[in-house]
């Protein structure tokens, strides 16, 4: 009778290499997992650092706004509706506020809602935001002045979009 050949044994020699030889494959898996574990964990500490600093820096934004509209803490605090403590901790990119906080921060600040979201990262920049935010906002204008301003400033926007992209 002919001895059959173990593959696993002509591999890896003896016996006593064949009991190894899975824990060997254990062992290197488990490396790999764990090399995937970390960079895992890398990625995740690299999205908690950029979150906060989005809190950072709408809260600095905030700051900013209400330092501009000369407004205390406590003062803004009772116009957005939100205790004093819970503002600060947004301004000091601790909180991150929801879209409903932001709304009535802006209300309280009389900015738009739609430049909070901005710099929250909630929405994205859209041209000439701020200037389509001070126009919509004048209470002076009429609505077809305000139209009218706004599609001159598109005009020339478009116009100088088409001669620089010519000039290239």
């Amino acid at each position: 009778m002919g001895h059959r050949l173990n593959p696993t044994v002509a591999l890896w020699g003896s016996p006593r290499r064949l009991v190894l030889a899975p824990r060997l494959q254990e062992l290197a898996l488990a490396r790999t997992v764990e090399g995937e574990a970390r960079e895992a964990i890398a990625v995740d500490k690299s999205i908690d650092k950029a979150v906060a600093d989005l809190g950072r820096d709408i809260g600095d934004y905030i700051r900013q706004q209400r330092g501009n509209a000369q407004i205390s803490l406590r003062q803004l605090a009772k116009l957005a509706g939100v205790s004093n403590p819970y503002l600060s901790q947004i301004e000091r990119g601790l909180r991150r506020p929801s879209a409903e906080i932001l709304q009535q921060i802006a209300k309280g600040l009389r900015i738009s809602a739609e430049a909070l979201y901005v710099q929250a990262g909630i929405l994205e920049q859209r041209d000439g935001g701020a200037l389509v935010d001070a126009v919509a906002a004048d209470p002076d204008l009429t609505e077809r002045q305000k139209q009218v301003l706004l599609d001159v400033y598109e005009s020339f926007r478009r116009e100088n979009a088409a001669r620089l992209s010519t000039m290239e």
